[in-house]
């Protein structure tokens, strides 16, 4: 039979457990759920910070959405920039994790070196690649200096380029979050699995495909999962990068939300692009996660 004291110790453990949930579920209560719930109320109305009040006006702003080329646009650059900079990072950052899978210290030390762009703020990521980009920048005197451009390359100010830019940009940065993400899960896989392939005759190549990516398979649903919205919400990065320009070729749907709320002061259409954005980032990560999940099961 317990003494007395564990069961007060064991009473007191779950009051200070059950108290911590309840503080996170009313922290996310607070800022998610109720943000959302007033975004989805405001979406239905005309809501505008310089009138003194809203009215309601039903469906007309997702009626308007339908007719928005500035919002189909920036959602088809969003769409875009998540597919190809999810496939990117993801395989940038199973390659690095695969240079990186070693207990040296100076492998540690570049595992740490790989993670930065991951912790350093987006604000900042932005201003230092918009430096190395300008056509004066870092970027633009290499090519010159070692002869593979004869005029500077205008990154940011065409179209076309600053889309690609953009996606460098932003693939570099998740890149640090794949990397950790399949370097964890490469730590995990037996080295068992190995000796067994290699007593068999398994090559690197097959050992790489039937054991490696069968192992890692569940980091590859979080990691393309988790890429896919962070990219499909992406805005910090963008709006110091370019702006959203030229010509509006490289602005995210986040971005244009603000631009209706804050710029052109129409909080109810911006709420009902936000509502839009929410539901089809949950489309998304839902459908992924349920096809990759059911690759994990046939691999």
């Amino acid at each position: 039979m317990k003494p007395l004291s564990h069961w007060f110790r064991d009473t007191s453990q779950d009051l200070g457990l059950r108290l911590i949930a309840a503080l996170g579920l009313l922290l996310y209560l607070v800022f998610i759920v109720v943000p959302v719930f007033m975004s989805l109320r405001s979406s239905f109305t005309d809501e505008n910070p310089l009138k003194s009040g809203s009215s309601w006006i039903g469906l007309d702003n997702y009626q308007e959405m339908l007719h928005d080329g500035q919002l189909r646009n920036s959602v088809v650059f969003t769409l875009l920039l998540a597919v190809g900079v999810t496939a990117v990072a993801n395989v940038i950052g199973l390659a690095f994790a695969l240079l990186l899978d070693r207990t040296e210290l100076s492998y540690r030390v570049l595992r740490t070196l790989a993670f930065l762009p991951q912790v350093v703020s987006g604000v900042i990521v932005g201003f230092v690649w918009k430096t190395i980009l300008t056509q004066d920048g870092l970027l633009n005197t290499v090519l010159r200096s070692t002869h593979l451009a004869d005029q500077p390359v205008d990154w940011l100010g065409k179209p076309h380029l600053a889309q690609f830019s953009v996606g460098v940009v932003v693939a570099w940065v998740l890149s640090g979050f794949t990397t950790v993400v399949y370097l964890a899960a490469l730590q995990n896989i037996p080295r068992e699995l190995y000796d067994a392939g290699s007593i068999d005759g398994a090559d690197t190549v097959q050992q790489f495909r039937m054991i490696t990516l069968r192992m890692v398979a569940p980091a590859t649903t979080i990691s393309v999962t988790i890429s896919l919205i962070t990219v499909l919400k992406l805005y910090d990065v963008i709006q110091v990068l370019t702006s959203g320009g030229p010509a509006h070729a490289t602005q995210s749907t986040a971005q244009y939300i603000v631009q209706m709320a804050f710029t052109d002061d129409r909080f109810g259409y911006a709420s009902s692009i936000a509502m839009f954005l929410l539901a089809l980032s949950a489309v998304i990560a839902l459908s992924v996660t349920s096809i990759l999940r059911r690759r994990e099961v046939d691999l």
